[in-house]
This record gives structure tokens, sequence and C-alpha cells, in this order.
């Protein structure tokens, strides 16, 4: 068996024994395996294992690398998961199913403008600056729920939100915060968790959790 499936499998177990050990976790949360600047190679064993979702930052890099491949496997779901220029909103739109990184009105606008010209609708995530950190993407928390509005007056499937919590924070605290925001918008997806955190994510309900070097090993 493939390295990169053996630890697939072994997170899985993880996060299943966390569910099991909580009361109020809702359901488990998908994977998406992170694949970003990794071979093909290390990704099929996965594909073949059944796996749908892969996460990429760079658009360029998902069109090669993904265009035949979801031409032969219809079902794998691409994510973007990293931060979306808006003159690269019609390709992203083309190759992508779920976007996790909307976070300004004038990127909604492109792609609601993409999703007419294409003829195809992408579940989108609006990526929240939680630890309000300067350097850092995202909608400010209280402009959140005047984004979503202006987001679903354009006819985006907004269906969740998206967080990149402070390194050196404690998590937890801002998963719960997350969590509550999504409550409130009556959002039904949440997009938190990494390698190092994901267990404390899946505790806080997250539904998607974003996985790379604990799949693919350490980047190139």
């Amino acid at each position: 068996m493939h390295s990169t499936l053996v630890n697939l499998i072994e997170i899985q177990k993880k996060i299943q024994l966390k569910i099991n050990n909580q009361t109020n976790i809702t359901r488990s949360p998908k994977i998406i395996a992170v694949s970003k600047t990794h071979p093909m190679e290390n990704i099929l064993p996965l594909i073949n294992h059944g796996h749908l979702d892969y996460g990429e930052n760079k658009v360029q890099e998902a069109i090669e690398k993904w265009t035949e491949i979801k031409g032969h496997n219809s079902h794998v779901k691409l994510h973007l998961i990293g931060k979306l220029q808006s003159n690269k909103a019609k390709i992203a739109v083309r190759i992508f199913d779920y976007i996790h990184s909307l976070d300004n009105e004038k990127l909604a606008v492109k792609i609601a403008d993409e999703q007419v010209k294409q003829d195809k609708k992408i579940k989108i995530f609006i990526q929240i600056n939680i630890g309000e950190e300067d350097q850092k993407s995202g909608v400010k928390k209280n402009d959140v729920l005047e984004f979503y509005k202006y987001c679903k007056n354009l006819n985006l499937d907004i269906i969740g939100t998206m967080c990149i919590p402070p390194v050196d924070g404690n998590s937890q605290v801002y998963f719960s915060e997350m969590n509550k925001i999504n409550e409130k918008l009556n959002l039904s997806e949440l997009s938190m968790g990494m390698s190092e955190d994901y267990l404390e994510a899946t505790k806080n309900n997250s539904t998607f959790i974003r996985i790379g070097s604990k799949i693919f090993g350490q980047r190139n």
C-alpha cells in the first residue's frame, strides 16, 4: 500500500476515535487531501482508493495537473484553498468545484459573472480573518453578515465559512468562534483544521479539514 494511502487511513481512524469520544460532534468531516506541489504519482493511490476531495493553492498548477484526471474521474472534487486573484476567476471557475477563499466584493462579482458565462455553479466558502491578523486575507468578523448578504444577492452558492487561525494562538478558541459565526449565518459547512490541529477542528464541528503534510509529507 502506498505511503500516502496509509497516512490517509491513519488520519481517518484518529478522526473516528475523536468522534467516538465526544458527544457533541454531529458529523465526520471530509478530508481534503492538499496536493499542492505534489506530483500526480503520489495522488493517484488516493484516487484509486476512492478518495474524492483534493486541495490546490494555485489555479495554474491545478489546470495543468488536474484537467485530464478530472476528465476521467468526474466524481473527484477539486478545492481551491489558496488566495484567488480576480483575474484568475475565469480559470478557477472552470477547474474547481469548491472555492474556500472568497474574501472581497470584487472577487465575488467576478466569480458570479464567470458562473453565468460558463453555466457552472461553484460551492463557496467565505474566508474569515478570525485572528484579525494584518498579514492574512479574510473578511473581518464584524463584516461577515453584510458580506454574506452581498454574495447571496449575486446568486453565489455560499455553503460555509473558512479560516486559517493564528499559528501561535490557541486554535480551540478560534475554531469555537468560527462555529458560532457559522451557526449565526445558518450555514451547513465549515472549512477549518489542518495537519497540526485537525482533531481540534473536528471537535468544533468542522466539516472539511485541509490536510497536506500529514498525508503527502513535507512539500518539495
